[in-house]
């Protein structure tokens, strides 16, 4: 089995603090969103990451953070330099397939997703046909927002169940299972891939449903782990929240003084921060708060805040914001 993971996209939604950041390689508890993903690959399945050339070289000095963890990981490089000139999500999957000649099944994922169940445990279901994990959403509303999976039958977390169809961001959901952004694809099924491609290169979702035109079972397994696909502000906030709950997580060298810290607090490393009151905030590298009450905010490298009140905010790197 060989993985790929897709993460050569532009994330404009989450601007500015994807603006000159890849959104795989956002922190998320203090770690790139690719290396709560990657970590959970079992050892021994060589590693792709597909970007684009905007974010090459940091993908690079990603890498080579990761090298002590002993994962065979190559960065492929798609040439592109905004979103008009990207391949799709399935057509950077089927340029791979092709010239790298692909003959083994395919662990795809979603560089952008974050993912708290185990993947040896979803691969481990695998049976030789097509499998995707999905996530109970729990309401409707939620569901109205993803791709929906309808299955034969009600999903369970103790095996896997054949799918029957698919909902895309439907107006009345008939199901609030989602898909997760991870599969797997059986080798026999990547032709198919490659040749649906050529005239639906975005449509990633799109090739279960193929499959399934095709009269080719497909199967997907239930995990009731947190789950999140961060495209929002919100989500970006929910996630964090998740994972660091009710504490304050410190990075390196981090210096604070009379301040108060409610909710989820993940301080980046060389913050200062003094006389002040933060509530469910994230604060990046390198960043000075003084005098301030933040709550709910975000706030990307090197801000420097003294004597203002921000809720519900994201930063830009470098943001000055100063009250005399």
């Amino acid at each position: 089995m060989k993985a790929f993971i897709l993460a050569g996209g532009f994330a404009t939604r989450l601007w500015p603090l994807t603006e000159k950041r890849a959104k795989p390689l956002l922190p998320l508890a203090g770690i790139p969103l690719l290396t709560h993903l990657v970590e959970k690959i079992p050892a021994g399945i060589p590693i792709t990451v597909s970007t684009n050339a905007v974010f090459a070289e940091d993908f690079e000095k990603w890498k080579k953070a990761m090298s002590d963890k002993r994962l065979a990981i190559s960065i492929l490089i798609e040439d592109a330099g905004h979103e008009d000139e990207k391949l799709g999500a399935l057509g950077a999957v089927a340029k791979w397939i092709r010239e790298e000649n692909i003959n083994d099944d395919v662990l795809l994922l979603a560089g952008d997703n974050y993912v708290g169940f185990s993947i040896a445990s979803f691969i481990e279901r695998f049976s030789g046909k097509p499998l995707l994990a999905a996530y109970d959403i729990r309401t409707k509303e939620a569901a109205k927002k993803f791709g929906i999976v309808l299955t034969e039958g009600s999903p369970n977390t103790s095996g896997s169940i054949r799918v029957t169809g698919f909902q895309e961001k439907p107006a009345d959901p008939k199901s609030t299972l989602v898909s997760t952004g991870c599969y797997v694809l059986p080798a026999e099924s990547l032709p198919a891939l490659v040749s649906y491609a050529k005239e639906h290169p975005d449509n990633i979702g799109g090739i279960f449903e193929e499959f399934l035109s095709k009269g080719m079972e497909v199967e997907c397994v239930s995990f009731a782990e947190p789950w999140f696909d961060i495209g929002s502000f919100e989500a970006y906030r929910e996630a964090t929240k998740s994972l660091v709950g009710e504490r304050v997580l410190r990075g390196e060298q981090v210096l604070d003084r009379e301040t108060q810290f409610h909710g989820s607090i993940v301080l980046g490393n060389h913050s200062k921060i003094a006389r002040s009151s933060l509530t469910n905030v994230v604060l990046f590298e390198n960043c000075e708060v003084e005098d301030c009450v933040l709550e709910n905010c975000i706030v990307d490298d090197d801000c420097i805040l003294r004597g203002v009140d921000l809720s519900g905010k994201m930063l830009r790197a470098g943001s000055r914001l100063v009250r005399s």
